[in-house]
């Protein structure tokens, strides 16, 4: 599989973009999604083998380099981007009191609560 033009300002768009949506780091996404995986008795198998995906991907991309993306990571980077727009947009009345449009943004790495 060839690997997309980093020069490509497609690319640095959605680099940008995909970077200003999820606006948790690594680590913070990383703890949210074994939160997720767990369950009352633990893992039900090895940690990085049970996250919830796309979390799991997303946190693998947030882990590259631009230089080092495919374009797979580039198609994960826009289906991101435009999942957390279409939640956004759909907000509930009680916004980020809404545990599940919350948790649904956060497995997707992007925390309403943060200011941006």
């Amino acid at each position: 599989m060839p690997t997309p033009d980093r020069t490509d300002p497609e690319v640095n768009e959605l680099w940008d973009e995909f970077h200003a949506y999820v606006n948790v780091d690594s680590g913070q996404l990383r703890n949210w999604l074994l939160v997720r995986a767990s369950d009352e008795d633990g893992f039900p198998g090895p940690p990085e083998q049970t996250m919830p995906q796309p979390g799991g991907a997303i946190l693998g991309i947030l882990g590259r380099r631009k230089v080092d993306l495919t374009n797979g990571d580039l198609d994960v980077m826009r289906t991101t981007v435009e999942q957390i727009q279409d939640l956004l947009a759909d907000r509930p009345e009680e916004g980020a009191g809404n545990d599940q449009w919350r948790h649904a943004l956060l497995d997707l790495g992007h925390d309403p609560l943060r200011a941006t």
